[in-house]
């Protein structure tokens, strides 16, 4: 095994320990982010194995959310309405989505 593949293989050590923070985990292995973001790029295996523990965190706060709803938690209740519940109206904006084909515009607004 090479020298970029034993850092390879520190980085996403380091990344499971910092539950996916590149900076933390560059930090402690010792490599930069732009080499970290070039392998990502380059390496579809690395970058993998970077998603899958990128999903694991995402995993890992979604459950703490469900746990302080569980707790009787108001704010992570309204957190979760407002970015999951958006279908039923659990919104505080309008977003515009619009397209363009032909020449021709087409707006639709979510409320």
């Amino acid at each position: 095994m090479n020298k970029t593949e034993q850092h390879k293989k520190a980085i996403i050590k380091a990344l499971e320990k910092s539950l996916g923070v590149v900076t933390t985990a560059c930090k402690n292995v010792g490599i930069g982010r732009t080499i970290f973001y070039e392998w990502m790029k380059d390496d579809k295996l690395f970058a993998k194995e970077v998603k899958d523990i990128q999903n694991i965190a995402l995993d890992f706060a979604e459950s703490q959310l469900h746990k302080q709803i569980g707790d009787g938690s108001t704010i992570a209740t309204i957190f979760y309405l407002k970015t999951k519940g958006k279908n039923r109206g659990y919104i505080e904006r309008q977003e515009i989505e619009h397209d363009q084909k032909d020449n021709e515009f087409n707006i639709r607004i979510i409320k």
